[in-house]
């Protein structure tokens, strides 16, 4: 399915758009850092950097893990860590004066703890720095490992978030073998019961083959496990070896999809061809919140 449909066809970025892109990739490089902006390939880089906002990827840019809806590289970091990393990631958001930051990482099945202790002492540099800065942490599964789940639930995010990404039947062949569905909604559940005031999020990305029941079960069983706020969002192929696109969901069929989520219970929900996990999530916070 090489033909965008016209409602994925993103503008080219405004003159504004492209100074606060400017700024934002010089303060990122000064202080070597990355976003999943560029290691993703998110379709909403130009509206989110030309308002001086981005979603920070921990650990590195290669991940262990090789999912097939992914474009970020796969490889062994070797367990290699810069320890500084949370340090420099604090001075960036208080210069960009950034109100609510995103927190994400590759997997690194490379390390004990998954990568945990350093997210951990992320989000509590963050606060050190900027306290009136909301964090969400939007974390890997650690392999369901108890002490790395405990280390990022008392770092003080306030939001936890774990994507689901799709539905039960299409998960052996889409995530890679480390990942499970169970896995994450037992991830889910167990932040639920060790924060329980805490927000919990996730996401699911449509068109890669499910079938519209398959979603709705899958949104009722984060909705059981205590998630309050999800995206869903389109499916867009990043590589040639990635899966291929099965279909484009309409804006209306979002939609749709969004009200059905509303109606299963979830405070907060985002829907739309455009929409990844990151996306407006203080809007998400908000609503929650409220």
């Amino acid at each position: 399915m090489n033909d965008l449909p016209s409602w994925l066809k993103v503008k080219a970025p405004s003159p504004q758009a492209v100074e606060g892109i400017r700024i934002v990739r010089d303060i990122l490089d000064r202080h070597r850092l990355t976003t999943v902006c560029q290691g993703a390939l998110c379709p909403n880089v130009v509206e989110c950097w030309g308002a001086h906002t981005a979603t920070f990827m921990l650990l590195g840019k290669v991940c262990t893990r090789a999912c097939r809806f992914c474009a970020v590289p796969t490889g062994d970091p070797g367990g290699v860590v810069d320890q500084d990393e949370p340090t420099h990631l604090a001075a960036a958001v208080a210069e960009l004066s950034l109100s609510y930051v995103v927190l994400t990482s590759v997997d690194r099945d490379d390390l004990n703890d998954g990568g945990a202790s350093l997210f951990a002492k992320t989000v509590s540099k963050i606060k050190e720095h900027s306290p009136t800065v909301r964090v969400e942490a939007l974390v890997p599964d650690f392999s369901g490992k108890e002490e790395a789940l405990a280390a990022v639930a008392a770092a003080g995010a306030d939001v936890i978030g774990h994507n689901l990404e799709t539905v039960r039947r299409l998960t052996p062949h889409l995530r890679d073998r480390r990942a499970s569905y169970d896995l994450s909604l037992k991830v889910l559940n167990r932040f639920r019961v060790l924060v329980p005031r805490t927000i919990t999020k996730s996401s699911l990305i449509l068109g890669m083959g499910e079938q519209r029941e398959e979603i709705l079960t899958a949104l009722r069983d984060l909705h059981d496990v205590g998630v309050k706020a999800v995206t869903l969002g389109q499916y867009l192929q990043p590589t040639k070896g990635a899966a291929p696109v099965a279909r484009y969901l309409s804006p209306e069929e979002f939609d749709e999809l969004g009200e059905n989520a509303k109606e299963i219970g979830f405070r907060s929900v985002i829907a739309g061809p455009l929409v990844r996990s990151s996306y407006h999530a203080a809007k998400l916070f908000t609503e929650c919140s409220g």
